[in-house]
């Protein structure tokens, strides 16, 4: 009796895993994603890439990032619609997590189960600093985090949150320069503190 099957021996055996990349804004996270989508896309691997469908900021179906680096993707309204999308990929890429539902967290376990590689990126706190959406669990079961920092406007140092610059209380603020400003936790309480 053969140690293999005839299937088995043509496709080579995944190694199923979960990255994620977080960061607050401007810390070059969808840019880190982009890197590593387009390294499997060399490696001749399938690639698969989504976003929320609310996030339409500079592309509709396109993750771009700030420094306008672009790579295709589906816009999903939820988390389970990239388990129909992605039963053929090797790769798969989610961007702006955190505007995913929970569900995402158990997608990404059954995606990574299966075999495939599964890169994450999304803010890890929102604009007062508390953990948004479903990072924080996909950092718990994550085989790898990476945490990345944009650079503190007000002082130079490693940035710690999105600080929220315009008058506005929704948790879901999609936006940009003109509505958010990278500090430091320092930079962050001082700001606190004078409004």
């Amino acid at each position: 009796m053969p140690l293999f099957t005839e299937e088995q021996m043509q496709e080579p055996h995944r190694k199923g895993r979960i990255e994620i990349i977080c960061g607050s804004m401007f810390s070059g996270k969808t840019e880190e994603l982009i890197r590593r989508l387009k390294r499997a896309k060399i490696a001749k691997q399938r690639v698969e890439i989504f976003k929320p469908a609310i996030d339409v900021r500079y592309s509709e179906e396109d993750v771009v990032s700030h420094d306008s680096t672009s790579v295709a993707s589906t816009p999903v309204e939820s988390s389970a619609s990239i388990l129909l999308f992605s039963s053929e990929a090797d790769v798969v890429g989610i961007d702006e997590a955190q505007f995913f539902d929970k569900g995402l967290t158990d997608v990404c376990s059954q995606l990574a189960n299966n075999g495939i590689r599964v890169i994450v990126a999304g803010l890890d706190m929102d604009y007062k600093g508390v953990p948004f959406g479903p990072i924080p669990a996909l950092c718990a079961i994550a085989d790898e985090v990476t945490k990345v920092h944009a650079i503190c406007v007000k002082c130079g140092q490693l940035a710690y949150i999105s600080h929220r610059i315009i008058p506005n209380e929704k948790r879901v603020l999609l936006g940009e320069k003109d509505e958010y400003e990278p500090l430091c936790r320092e930079c962050y309480n001082k700001t606190k503190q004078n409004t």
